[in-house]
């Protein structure tokens, strides 16, 4: 009986835990509108978590980033501020960050919090990402995209008629495209890149991964109904 009260304490013990634990999770979202230069460049420094960026008909750029742990004292040690210089939008991340332990691998980095963008652009605007761990997702943008990642996932869905020019290189992964091309292993076994399209095309494309994979989707965009006769 005693063994079974026992037992019985430690799992509500450990449910208790549990609550205590989800109730000290916190989230502060923030939602800012920037002005954006005309055929401009978006450039992303240090960003982490998850990114999606997304094309829209609107002249700027909106920005929710929203932050998320179980402290928020610690989210006033994470900053993403934003500063125009000529005809670029920079948008730069600054936190605090360690070494895992143990090693997952030697990219891990251990943060207190996490972190996700969400990014409205002029769908001609041309993007610049530097992103350190975590996934990032790029949708109906037009423009020349140079986009790399220490360790997670770059997935494009991309929307027109003509394919772009792709040079795409995993050194830990792989590399998949709706687009044809010429992917290759990289010197190593489990690293592959993909290069496609000429000079001439109309987006080119530069993606780079440590670990993790890149996908590459061709998303047809609906033709309008014909007119009703």
């Amino acid at each position: 009986m005693r063994y079974k009260l026992a037992v019985l304490g430690v799992c509500v013990a450990c449910l208790l835990l549990g609550d205590d634990a989800a109730q000290q999770r916190v989230q502060v979202s923030k939602t800012e509108k920037v002005d954006f230069p005309a055929n401009g460049t978006l450039r992303l420094q240090n960003s982490t978590g998850d990114l999606t960026i997304e094309g829209w008909d609107e002249p700027g750029v909106e920005i929710t980033t929203t932050k998320s742990g179980k402290a928020a004292k610690d989210f006033d040690r994470v900053q993403v501020s934003t500063k125009r210089n000529g005809d670029e939008l920079v948008i730069t991340t600054e936190y605090p960050h360690h070494r895992a332990f143990p090693y997952v691998s030697p990219l891990s980095t251990v943060t207190n919090f996490d972190l996700a963008y969400v990014i409205k652009v002029p769908r001609n605007a041309k993007l610049v990402v530097k992103h350190e761990d975590g996934e990032v997702y790029i949708e109906d943008v037009s423009g020349n995209i140079e986009a790399t990642a220490r360790q997670g996932l770059i997935q494009l869905r991309l929307v027109g008629e003509v394919p772009p020019a792709i040079d795409a290189r995993s050194s830990l992964g792989s590399v998949y495209s709706d687009f044809a091309g010429s992917e290759t292993p990289r010197p190593w076994p489990f690293g592959h890149k993909l290069i496609e399209g000429a000079a001439t095309a109309p987006q080119s494309l530069h993606l780079k991964i440590g670990y993790g994979d890149i996908v590459i989707l061709n998303a047809h965009e609906p033709k309008a109904p014909p007119p009703v006769t």
